[in-house]
Order: C-alpha cells, then sequence, then structure tokens
C-alpha cells in the first residue's frame, strides 16, 4: 500500500479551513519558520507524489505513438482520479504539523543556542 493510500484513508479533509496565525507560531516559536517548514514538507510531498503517480502510469505506457492504437484504460483512469482527490500536499503538511509527524530543526538557533 502506497504512503498516499494511506492519507486517502486517514480522512484529511480536502478543504482548506481557516487558522489563527498564533496556531502555527507556536509550532515553532515563529510563524514565518513555520511557513518554511510547511512549504518545504509540501514540497517534499508534491515531489513523491508525482514520482508514484508517473512510475503507476509508467506501466501503461507503450511503445508506439500511434493514433490508432490510442485507446481509453479504465486502471489508468482510476489511478488518475485517485491522486486528483488527494489533498493538496500543503493540506498534508499542515496535517502532519499540527500531528507532530514532522521534525524540524533550526541550525542556526542550535549554534546561537551553543555560544
Amino acid at each position: 500500500m502506497s504512503k498516499f493510500k494511506k492519507i486517502a484513508t486517514k480522512g484529511i479533509n480536502p478543504s482548506i479551513e481557516t487558522q489563527a496565525l498564533t496556531v502555527y507560531a507556536a509550532k515553532t516559536g515563529n510563524l514565518y519558520e513555520t511557513l518554511v517548514v510547511l512549504s518545504k514538507r509540501s514540497k517534499q510531498l508534491s515531489i513523491e507524489m508525482k514520482e508514484e503517480l508517473h512510475a503507476k502510469l509508467e506501466e501503461f505506457a507503450s511503445s508506439t505513438d500511434n493514433l490508432e492504437e490510442i485507446h481509453e484504460n479504465r486502471e489508468q483512469i482510476e489511478i488518475s482520479r485517485f491522486y486528483e482527490r488527494l489533498p493538496h500536499p500543503t493540506i498534508i503538511a499542515q496535517d502532519e504539523l499540527f500531528s507532530d509527524e514532522i521534525y524540524h530543526r533550526n541550525p542556526s538557533r542550535e549554534r546561537q543556542q551553543e555560544d
């Protein structure tokens, strides 16, 4: 089972919900740092989704590009629909952050504390 099937069954609301900025700032102590963490994790998820989708669709790729041979493939359509219905990577990253599933650290802050 792929990682994204677990996300689909987790029940994340695909709609964007308004949150207070203080809730985000409380996670790292700095609003902008939290936004950087979310954006980096979102980008990671997006890349993983893209790679997984392309790997699954590669199975259906034909070696010839003849217009007469193009036909409807139900499995390929279902795979594409599954990925279209997934929540946006930013929403998944936000859910992971609030569930404390993301590990993050700030090396510059760690260096300042050592000095």
